[in-house]
């Protein structure tokens, strides 16, 4: 057998070796006292994790539906539930009173999937290539929403309408359209520049989000 063939076999024993004996932790559970970080927050001393850490109770009961959308969003993030963290999962409840919408959003940091689990809920998501994906969906229907693309949720029953969503990620971030562009203190002209709105919209937008300039 040549001598390279000899050292490469080598190799894989002691890579195999050492992968086999290398130390594992089973979870990290957020140390929420501590710093985030764009790598997620240190560990919990595993002698201070408890159930509670990978137990949430918080979306058996829906969110306030009263406010300028009509909806409420309940989240399972790491920040709430410190079991999730490292994990690449996290989820939510969406509740949506009558009209009530979920505005424009992006999650820059996971994908996320939706299920319906009361009422119609019509959803969709703009593709880079500006394609629009729109579909009315009922009890028990699920759709996915790529990572990063802006997407929506509206209640177009005449019921209070439910959903859960889940994420790829503990902390999925999230960054709403119509806060980005109203809700700062970029000037108006400026907005008007970018969006092609009208100076009057823009301030009227700006008004009702608690945006200046």
């Amino acid at each position: 057998m040549p001598r390279w063939q000899i050292l490469f076999l080598f190799s894989l024993i002691f890579l195999s070796s050492s992968t086999s004996n290398a130390s594992v932790n089973d979870f990290c559970v957020a140390d929420l006292k501590g710093p985030d970080s764009p790598s997620g927050y240190t560990c919990k001393i595993p002698a201070k994790v408890t159930v509670s850490d990978f137990v949430f109770s918080g979306l058996a009961k829906g969110g306030n539906t009263t406010n300028i959308i009509s909806a409420a969003v309940t989240p399972a993030f790491v920040a709430q539930f410190p079991g999730v963290n490292g994990l690449g999962i996290s989820i939510a409840r969406l509740d949506l009173a009558p009209g009530g919408v979920i505005p424009f959003h992006t999650h820059p940091g996971a994908s996320e999937i939706l299920v319906v689990t009361r009422g119609i809920i019509k959803a969709g998501f703009v593709s880079s290539a500006n394609t629009v994906y729109l579909k009315t969906l009922h009890k028990g229907e699920v759709m996915v929403f790529p990572q990063g693309l802006l997407h929506f949720q509206v209640n177009v029953a005449k019921i209070h309408s439910n959903a859960f969503v889940s994420f790829s990620s503990a902390s999925p971030g999230l960054q709403i359209l119509d806060s980005a562009l109203f809700a700062n203190d970029l000037p108006s002209e400026l907005v008007a520049q970018t969006t092609f709105l009208d100076l009057a919209t823009i301030k009227k937008l700006k008004g009702v989000l608690g945006g200046t300039g």
